[in-house]
């Protein structure tokens, strides 16, 4: 690892747990958790590992509103000189001022002893799944609910919500105080930034980071940053430090998704991106995400960019056989951090609406030609990926008499950008069958079918970040180029794969074959392919493709009908 080399550096430590509920809960707890290890402080600026309580207070689940006064639990018995009041962030959130109370400072002693809360290097990472078994046991509650004045059966009948914030008591300027995140965050801009300069790490990294939404709740979102590094006050105040407990008769707050960020198809090779940054990331200060999805999870390390500029990171990886509806959680660790913390993912089948079977009778009288229509049509992307080197800067340091001095390095990373891109070429080829027994080149009589082949074409200089063009799937004039299509059949791979149709059902010889209606009228007969799901990191390449045959006359006229002959 390239660094100065008369320094040295604490590495910090990801935490990112998923939860379980207990089997003795009574609710359902909206919370996760990180954070990172943290130094020692000074005597008049620390905080001792394990000084810390939680905040809880009743909310109205459908107005928001907070319906008891807080309490806060802790394990401590502290002589805390001032603290900012019982105020819950909900309020805080709507309005209220900031005031330092020098009252005595009031909290409760749980019977049923808290989990550890925030995490420190010496004590080790909090458990958030003992965090959440916590808040939902059954005991715990009731206790809760004596302690703020609330009949149980009315707090968990499915119209409350328990607001949880972490607390910490501080030693600042030689005097212990209690805050939550969101004090903290608020403290810090009425000192601006006296509390941030003096105790960076654990008020606004370790204290933030201790509790945070899983799912959107209370008109608060999910959080979908990172989980370690300190945070700044308007994330802390819109996101982080709190947690939700929800009552069973009570689904979940989920916002109904109508837009999705990637629409997939299904068994296709895909590539997903997100846009990393923040601060500078190089081997001395790595960033990596992690990307869960369909219960697995792929990390992408050394995601390296400069400080001001970004760097796109994904992964590749295979959709499901099923159309469903998929959510991708995106997680960076280090000091960066994206706007896509969830990606709200679409997986459809085209071969869904296949034609149906011809009959020799159909008629259409009314039909119109329709204009050929047009996708969204990509055939080139670029992206680029940060290369970091390090350039040397040496400097000599005088020793005292006794000592001759030593050269020390005080250099820097440097970044150098690689540049890569991908195109995609294609060509649709239709041609009649070889069983119209009166077709003549690319003319054909009408109750006829056709074949159709798709030939692609990818280069790229980033193989292993760009896939073939998987899908193609083709539309009839007959059909107004919308009610039913063909997706064709990958008929080989890489780079060079063709599509064709697969074997029609309705084919006496199980050809690869589209039959045209025998009422088409004579003319110009042009289908319309779309070319699609070949993936870079910067979107997707696609083409739109077309052929024409031409029609005169059709089948019936094949066939003579004739007496029959007398004996």
């Amino acid at each position: 690892m390239k660094q100065k080399k008369c320094v040295f550096f604490i590495v910090s430590i990801l935490l990112s747990l998923i939860l379980s509920i207990q089997v003795y809960a009574v609710g359902d707890g909206n919370l996760d958790g990180g954070g990172g290890s943290m130094g020692q402080g000074t005597s008049q600026n620390s905080w001792s590992p394990g000084n810390e309580g939680v905040r809880v207070t009743v909310i109205r689940a459908e107005s928001h509103d907070p319906v008891t006064r807080p309490i806060d639990l802790t394990n401590k018995h502290p002589n805390i000189a001032y603290s900012f009041g019982k105020v819950s962030k909900m309020s805080y959130i709507r309005g209220s001022a900031l005031m330092i109370d020098t009252n005595p400072y009031e909290y409760v002693n749980p019977a049923q002893s808290l989990p550890r809360i925030i995490s420190s290097k010496s004590l080790g990472q909090a458990n958030i799944e003992q965090i959440k078994s916590y808040f939902t046991d059954e005991q715990v509650v009731r206790s809760i609910a004596g302690l703020t004045g609330m009949d149980f059966d009315t707090l968990v009948g499915g119209e409350y919500r328990l607001l949880l914030e972490p607390i910490s008591f501080l030693k600042f300027q030689g005097t212990l105080i209690a805050v939550t995140a969101t004090e903290a965050a608020l403290y810090d801009e009425m000192l601006s930034g006296g509390l941030r300069a003096v105790l960076p790490t654990v008020a606004f990294q370790n204290l933030p980071l201790s509790m945070f939404l899983e799912t959107p709740d209370l008109g608060y979102p999910a959080w979908g940053g990172p989980t370690s590094g300190i945070r700044s006050n308007s994330e802390i105040k819109s996101s982080l430090g709190l947690g939700i407990v929800r009552f069973r008769d009570v689904p979940p707050e989920e916002p109904e998704i109508t837009t999705y960020d990637y629409e997939y198809r299904t068994n296709t090779e895909v590539i997903t991106a997100v846009e990393v940054s923040g601060g500078q990331s190089d081997p001395d200060h790595p960033v990596s995400v992690t990307f869960s999805v369909g219960g697995r999870s792929y990390e992408v390390g050394e995601v390296y960019y400069p400080s001001g500029d970004s760097q796109l990171a994904w992964i590749r990886w295979t959709t499901p056989e099923q159309p469903q509806t998929m959510t991708m959680t995106v997680r960076v660790r280090g000091g960066g951090g994206t706007s896509k913390g969830t990606l709200h993912i679409k997986v459809v089948d085209l071969d869904e609406n296949p034609p149906p079977d011809p009959n020799a009778d159909d008629r259409n009288d009314g039909f119109t030609r329709p204009s050929v229509p047009s996708n969204a049509e990509v055939t080139s992307a670029s992206w680029g990926v940060w290369r970091p080197w390090w350039r040397e800067y040496w400097v000599w340091h005088s020793g005292d008499e006794d000592d001759d001095g030593y050269w020390c390095d005080h250099g820097w990373w440097e970044f150098d950008l690689d540049r890569y891109s991908a195109s995609l070429t294609a060509d649709m080829r239709i041609t009649t069958d070889e069983k119209s027994p009166t077709a003549t080149g690319r003319t054909m009589k009408s109750g006829y079918g056709f074949q159709e082949k798709v030939t692609t074409h990818v280069s790229t200089n980033q193989s292993s970040a760009v896939t073939s063009a998987q899908n193609a799937v083709t539309y009839f004039p007959e059909f107004q180029y919308e009610r039913f299509w063909r997706l064709l059949e990958r008929m080989n791979g890489g780079y060079d794969m063709t599509h064709e149709f697969k074997k029609n059902g309705y084919s006496t010889y199980e050809r690869r074959t589209h039959f045209t209606p025998i009422w088409y009228p004579d003319g110009s007969y042009t289908p319309y392919t779309w070319l699609l799901d070949c993936w870079t990191p910067a979107g997707m390449l696609s083409m739109n493709l077309t052929d024409s045959i031409t029609i005169d006359g059709n089948l019936w006229s094949d066939w003579h009908i004739a007496p029959q002959n007398p004996e």
